[in-house]
């Protein structure tokens, strides 16, 4: 077992690191210090390994939202609690930035908000019931919202991880992005907003 685990964690972060593509069983053996011969044991191939990442990463994500399942907070916050927890288990945990870049090099793997969102769909329909959303605010651009924000964290990681330069924690950048999206940014409100031009008629048609 203890062979196994150090496989799967030389290997996520090989993923991590390189892709699907750019990692190979030679690779994540020289990471984990053994032979070829004791991966291919344990993981006759490469797509076993990175099932092995991904069912890791999905656990660990998994544990986490079911942790938040106690939450006292109304269903809204609850969401935002979500969303920095993701954010802190994408800045700690290997594997689940594997899971990510796995997903998204090979979508026949799956994707990882393939976990998390449908927690997020109910916790919005909850809070559109309760009246926690504004009537303008359509549940669907809510729900896409809470996947733009989740994006943009693991892209602000993916630049900075392996960087000698410090960088602010995505938790909190994440937590202030909140707050401005919560409150919103125009001080003229709603109205304020320019319309989108339709892609299809010249702007100010």
């Amino acid at each position: 077992m203890r062979t196994r685990e150090a496989l799967v964690k030389a290997a996520a972060l090989e993923f991590d690191r390189a892709g699907y593509d750019g990692t190979s069983l030679a690779r994540i053996s020289a990471a984990a210090g053994m032979s070829i011969g004791a991966v291919t044991f344990h993981f006759p191939s490469k797509r076993e390994l990175a099932d092995a990442v991904r069912e890791q990463g999905r656990s660990v994500t998994l544990a986490a939202l079911e942790n938040l399942a106690t939450d006292p907070l109304p269903a809204l916050g609850r969401v935002v609690d979500l969303t920095l927890e993701l954010a802190r288990l994408m800045e700690q945990e290997p594997s689940v930035r594997s899971t990510i870049r796995l997903g998204r090099d090979h979508p026949g793997m799956g994707s990882w908000s393939d976990v998390w969102l449908p927690t997020v769909r109910k916790l919005l329909d909850r809070a559109q019931e309760n009246g926690q959303l504004r009537e303008d605010a359509p549940l669907s651009d809510v729900i896409t919202l809470v996947e733009y924000l989740t994006s943009g964290s693991e892209a602000y990681l993916r630049s900075r991880i392996g960087s000698e330069v410090a960088f602010e924690s995505a938790v909190a950048q994440l937590n202030r992005v909140w707050r401005l999206a919560l409150a919103g940014v125009s001080a003229d409100g709603p109205a304020g907003r320019r319309k989108a031009p339709c892609p299809l008629e010249p702007e100010g048609s």
